[in-house]
């Protein structure tokens, strides 16, 4: 009974940290700052690592966001006498997915950190020697490619980067075309354009180009993304390639008016990324009930602008492309998906049991799911929404003909998770509407009805898979 209950615990442990790493950036909340969020990030890395060594790595394979990515990366790599068989392939695969400066803003970590033992230099000489440009990084990540060929002591493919990086004076001309773009760009405004957009950026400013004319002659040389933070600036954002949560941040940082306009054209795109997202689940999902919390909290903080409710806007579309047939229940009360604002208290439990009740009273067509999507503060009134489930699932279904899960886009610093509505309801963190049909498989192991070994197996499936995909 005792090995049982050990088992109960360390996966509870683990689910909890797969939560906070899904969801927890670091930054500032609506209801804690950023320091609150770093602290007590901070010591769940450590609890877990140095408690569930081998689950803490696994990790890496499931969808936990590339801040918390880089940290397990990093404390992985500080402590290399503790090191798993399999963690150093684990760190290979996610540092090929993060961004390149994520990965070198980790170089820089690991400089500090003092960190420079054999398989550092070993991952890090292969992630570089994978690199389909290192001219191209020794431009745009200048300082991170530096720092790390200086740190961990690595020769360079070549010798014109090594005097890009280290003798930039040694060289008049340079036969790598963005190396010697950026010698000319010095004094040659017509050098600027050949550069990546970041870097363009400063030098446009140097030479006094005013901001639009910049933005018109960069424009072939942006990315996806770049287009999208500019798309203010006169650079049209390409709406039918982007993301389901980047797609719904975009619109709601557009006035209600713009919105309304182009209902027909932002319907669209985000319905096409839904169905994107959804792949092959699409429609296979039942009837599908959802509570989605619109309420002021949603707004998030000034560095995670609109974020919960972007989420929930995402989610709703995903919801609607995976179910059969589907029900949304605002905690506004707000029927348009289009126009939703953050705003008013959080009845949640009103709004759940709004989406529980089943037509014509006849139970047999209650929902096959029900998905809550929201922080967790439950206020209008406190504690509603956990008694409401709690009755419904002792009373009303124990046969739990209906699936239950709550999605929680917010990390609770101070309980270090994400905050809960009943025990017996599952809750997983989400980051990203996307994430949120592999999200609500692993909600699964949250019901305290599983243990330790169903979790490990399920990672082990998971790391499995990501180390194929990685290798393909």
């Amino acid at each position: 009974m005792s090995e049982t209950l050990t088992d109960l615990v360390a996966a509870e442990d683990a689910l909890l940290f797969v939560n906070a790493a899904v969801t927890a950036t670091g930054q500032r909340e609506f209801r804690s700052s950023a320091a609150e969020q770093r602290l007590s990030l901070s010591f769940l890395h450590e609890y877990v690592r140095v408690n569930y060594r081998p689950l803490y790595a696994a990790c890496l394979a499931l969808d936990v966001n590339d801040h918390n990515a880089a940290l397990i990366v990093e404390h992985l790599l500080r402590t290399p006498k503790e090191a798993g068989a399999q963690e150093g392939r684990l760190i290979a695969a996610r540092l090929a997915l993060l961004p390149p400066q994520r990965v070198y803003r980790l170089f820089r970590a690991l400089r500090a950190a003092k960190v420079n033992n054999r398989r550092t230099r070993a991952i890090v000489r292969d992630w570089l020697a994978a690199r389909p440009d290192l001219g191209l990084d020794a431009v745009k990540y200048r300082a991170g490619l530096k720092t790390a060929a200086r740190h961990l002591h690595l020769p360079l493919p070549d010798a014109e980067t090594g005097d890009f990086l280290f003798a930039p004076r040694r060289r008049v001309r340079y036969d790598h075309a963005l190396l010697d773009a950026h010698r000319r760009a010095h004094h040659d405004q017509r050098a600027v354009y050949e550069l990546p957009f970041t870097v363009a950026e400063g030098f446009a400013a140097r030479h006094g180009v005013p901001r639009a004319l910049f933005l018109e002659r960069i424009a072939p040389r942006m990315t996806r993304l770049e287009r999208l933070r500019t798309q203010r600036g006169g650079v049209a954002a390409d709406l039918s390639t982007m993301p389901l949560t980047r797609l719904a941040l975009y619109v709601l940082a557009l006035p209600f008016a713009e919105r309304a306009d182009r209902r027909a054209e932002l319907t669209g795109a985000l319905r096409a990324a839904a169905r994107r997202a959804a792949g092959p689940y699409a429609g296979t999902w039942g009837r599908v009930a959802a509570v989605l919390d619109d309420s002021y909290s949603s707004s998030g903080s000034g560095v995670k602008r609109r974020r919960p409710l972007a989420v929930a806007l995402g989610c709703h579309f995903l919801l609607e492309a995976l179910a059969e047939s589907y029900t949304a229940h605002w905690t506004s009360g707000g029927a348009d998906p289009l126009l939703v604002r953050p705003y008013g208290p959080t009845p949640l439990g009103l709004r759940i049991l709004d989406a529980l009740e089943a037509p014509d009273t006849d139970a047999a067509l209650a929902p096959d799911r029900l998905v809550i999507v929201s922080d967790g503060w439950d206020n209008a009134p406190p504690g509603l929404a956990g008694e409401v489930l709690r009755v419904w699932r002792s009373r009303l279904d124990p046969e739990r003909r209906t699936v239950a899960v709550h999605l929680n886009p917010v990390y609770d610093a101070t309980g270090f998770d994400v905050r809960r509505l009943a025990p017996s309801v599952p809750t997983a963190g989400i980051r990203d509407a996307e994430d949120l049909p592999a999200l609500v498989e692993i909600a699964q192991f949250a019901e305290g009805r599983t243990g330790l070994a169903e979790l490990r197996a399920y990672l082990d499936r998971r790391v499995e898979l990501f180390l194929k995909e990685a290798a393909a």
